[in-house]
């Protein structure tokens, strides 16, 4: 057998094992999700027989993230964002708030530090890309008004743990960690001021330059006749952006992609570039569900029962019941509140981000990792019940608000 053949055993593999989880998940009627995630443990370090790349598990998993706020990028014009920013920017700030407090008042009953407190608390209110992009369009809410602001509030949510990142090495040490060798302490109104200044140069960069270039570029390969050429230029756009805003910007892959999306929906090739990307932003989802299972313990999720339920209550309880409010309060109706609370009602790539790195700066300890990881697997395993719910629960709340006495 030739060498170098890690990437290809974690692709292969890994899409089997899916394929076979999804197929029996599908049998006991439970949602494919289910089956991926179970896969993942079945090919992840902590069970035995194949051991798949969990570093190589991780990245291709974030070429699913790209390839999805891609595509979501592409149903949403600038106007479709503008028209509700009303209620994802201050939403989206007030859930973070909210739930950053419930995870740190948490850690305080277990007795942890302050930066404990923090890391898990920032871990809790961002929900996964991928699972609740794959939840609104299996419901067709893709492109609805809920569909928007639940998209808008994710992107918003990004954002925060964009700045959360920059500034948590920077406050490790006052928070009784340590610091990274490179220092971290220096001016952080500065690097704070810098970080956000280069994120509003790219988001310029892409609004005013991008919409003049890209749908451009694609008219121009697309008059080639190639379909090949088409679906690279597609990919690259995607890929390339996504990267681009990481390694020069600051910004998340996610936000990235989701831009190049916005721009291309410019282009009148938008539904054609959808197509083409459709077949890979799948088997990359899919890839992504079996990384997250790869990092699950079965032995911590037995042990630890009980902290694991507290944490997956604030995820899957208090994030909901706090987005279902905030959007009543800022005038969006129930079953749009409904929606958006039921799809950020569960954990993903942005809390395993913030994990690990409060681990390096020693502000977290090694078991609030593995409650991190036990709540986005639990969360993402029941968030389709959440979706299922939502039809019964609007017609009762809405019955409810059409009674109730004015005041």
């Amino acid at each position: 057998m030739p060498h170098h053949t890690e990437l290809i055993a974690t692709i292969a593999i890994g899409l089997s094992a899916a394929f076979i989880g999804g197929l029996f998940a599908l049998r006991l009627r439970l949602p494919t999700i289910v089956g991926y995630l179970l896969a993942g443990v079945a090919v992840g370090p902590f069970t035995p027989g194949f051991v798949a790349d969990t570093d190589l598990a991780q990245q291709l998993a974030e070429i699913g993230v790209i390839l999805l706020m891609f595509g979501v990028g592409m149903h949403f014009s600038i106007g479709d964002l503008l028209a509700v920013r009303r209620l994802p920017l201050p939403g989206a700030i007030g859930q973070v708030a909210i739930a950053t407090a419930l995870g740190a008042g948490l850690a305080r009953l277990w007795g942890w530090g302050l930066g404990a407190g923090l890391v898990l608390g920032l871990a809790l209110p961002v929900a996964s890309t991928v699972v609740l992009l794959r939840a609104l369009e299996a419901r067709g809410a893709l492109a609805s008004l809920a569909g928007r602001v639940a998209v808008g509030w994710l992107v918003v949510e990004d954002l925060i743990m964009v700045v959360a990142l920059v500034l948590l090495p920077a406050l490790a040490g006052p928070l009784g960690g340590r610091p990274p060798a490179g220092g971290g302490g220096g001016d952080l109104a500065l690097a704070l001021a810098l970080m956000l200044g280069k994120v509003a140069l790219f988001v310029a960069l892409m609004l005013v330059g991008g919409v003049r270039v890209i749908p451009w570029l694609l008219a121009r390969v697309e008059r080639t006749g190639s379909r090949e050429l088409f679906i690279l230029a597609t990919l690259a756009v995607a890929l390339g952006i996504a990267y681009g805003a990481a390694a020069l910007f600051g910004a998340s892959f996610a936000l990235g992609a989701f831009l190049a999306g916005v721009v291309v929906n410019e282009s009148e090739l938008s539904h054609r570039a959808a197509e083409e990307a459709l077949p890979l932003r799948e088997a990359f989802a899919v890839l992504f569900f079996v990384s997250v299972g790869m990092l699950i313990d079965p032995r911590f999720l037995v042990a630890e029962w009980g902290r694991i339920l507290a944490v997956l209550a604030i995820i899957m309880a208090g994030k909901a019941l706090a987005a279902l409010l905030l959007v009543r309060a800022l005038g969006g109706p129930v079953s749009t509140g409904l929606t958006v609370a039921a799809g950020l009602s569960q954990i993903g790539e942005f809390s395993f981000i913030l994990a690990d790195l409060g681990g390096a700066l020693e502000l977290l300890p090694p078991e609030g990792r593995s409650l991190i990881l036990a709540g986005a697997l639990l969360s993402i395993t029941l968030n389709p019940l959440l979706f299922q719910a939502i039809a019964p629960l609007a017609a009762r709340l809405g019955e409810r608000l059409a009674t109730a006495p004015s005041q």
